[in-house]
């Protein structure tokens, strides 16, 4: 028997054109491109806070070792020397634990940034997508109902699946931060502790 190839139905039942198809791809790109162009600004905004973060504890840790040692220098006996080196401890812990919490405001953040533009993408797609399945539903030839069926079910699963890792993110994020305040309320206790003479 011989292949024959049946021309696409032509007139109102049919699935979307390819001007419409086209529309939604460009849609997406110009999405992801923006996406990206965000993310990007995101990440580069990052950097430049850690950086800094950085350049301004360098600083101040290169000002206080030079006073710590100017002091050390100058301490009459082994007593004072010691008790120098002890009233360092504490504020040295202060600053690592509020470095600390610096890092993780940053790390949060663009946490929060990228969780908010992945959200804001995925809905967008979203609504792309179900905005193309109901057109082609609307346009569909008879018999192809459970096609459209199971792309919105497909599609359905997804959104589902994407919602669950994002909650789990968000979840990770939160414990990651109360796992910070939670190490930083045990220091300084014992950074007190340890400081009392």
């Amino acid at each position: 028997m011989p292949y024959v190839v049946y021309p696409a139905p032509l007139g109102d039942n049919m699935f979307p054109s390819q001007e419409a198809i086209s529309q939604v791809a460009r849609a997406n790109i110009e999405s992801s491109l923006n996406l990206y162009t965000a993310l990007s600004g995101k990440t580069i905004e990052s950097i430049e806070k850690l950086w800094t973060l950085n350049l301004t504890a360098a600083k101040a840790s290169l000002d206080e070792s030079s006073a710590t040692t100017r002091q050390l220098l100058a301490a009459k006996d082994p007593q004072q020397f010691i008790a120098l080196i002890s009233a360092q401890t504490k504020p040295t812990l202060d600053k690592a634990i509020a470095y600390n919490g610096h890092l993780a405001n940053i790390a949060s953040g663009v946490q929060a940034e990228f969780s908010r533009a992945a959200e804001k993408q995925f809905a967008d797609i979203g609504r792309q997508f179900t905005q193309f399945v109901d057109e082609a539903a609307k346009n569909a030839p008879p018999g192809s109902e459970n096609a459209v069926a199971i792309l919105k079910t497909a599609f359905g699963n997804a959104a589902a699946g994407y919602e669950q890792f994002n909650k789990n993110a968000r979840q990770a994020v939160h414990t990651f931060e109360a796992n910070i305040a939670n190490a930083a309320s045990q220091f300084t206790p014992a950074a007190n502790q340890n400081v009392t003479p």
